[in-house]
């Protein structure tokens, strides 16, 4: 149960802290059996309000500043490495580019592809327990489609198999370490955004 406890507070200090506000479930695959969980995913996203027919325009994901804890109820955690998040290309639009920009306190070299149609960010880490850390802001160029349509930013994720994000967390507790996969989904998935294309 403290293992549990302290996977909740790891993806808690992830979130990002701007409104508005998408929850997330979570399943975490620990040595002590598998924990679902309740996280409440704060997200920024910008994007324009309206643009016209066959025009690039870019969406923004932001996340703000954060700290891992190192000690949870007498548990310590060691590390957080590979998190994955995971923006699909929106409908009524084409994928054009993504760029990653700042970020500090990863240890990594962040990447992001496009995978299927889904842009991905990749966090190797490691980023220690007790760390300061900023996830890098993720831009996507797209070109919009045929007029009338309307153009909505969703994070990715329909179920437990199909995350949109997910991480692995290092626990010591005595002697003994363990590595935590946690996978989430959205659940509600609200738009963060909403850009009406017109002629």
């Amino acid at each position: 149960m403290a293992t549990y406890r302290s996977l909740v507070v790891i993806l808690a200090l992830l979130s990002p802290t701007d409104q508005p506000t998408a929850n997330y479930a979570c399943r975490a695959d620990t040595k002590f059996g598998r924990h679902t969980i309740s996280l409440r995913q704060n997200v920024d996203a910008q994007a324009p309000a309206a643009v016209r027919a066959n025009t690039r325009f870019t969406i923004a994901v932001h996340s703000q500043p954060g700290t891992l804890p190192s000690d949870v109820k007498g548990f310590k955690l060691q590390e957080v490495r590979d998190l994955t998040l995971r923006v699909p290309v929106p409908a009524n639009s084409s994928y054009v580019g993504a760029v990653l920009t700042g970020g500090s306190g990863l240890n990594s070299n962040p990447t992001v592809q496009l995978e299927g149609n889904t842009a991905v960010v990749k966090v190797p880490g490691p980023i220690p327990g007790g760390a300061n850390y900023q996830l890098p802001t993720l831009s996507v160029r797209l070109k919009s489609g045929r007029a009338g349509t309307t153009v909505e930013t969703k994070l990715k994720g329909t179920s437990y198999d199909d995350p949109g994000l997910t991480l692995k967390a290092k626990i010591k507790w005595k002697f003994l370490s363990t590595t935590a996969p946690v996978a989430c989904y959205p659940n509600p998935n609200p738009s963060l955004t909403r850009t009406t294309v017109s002629r």
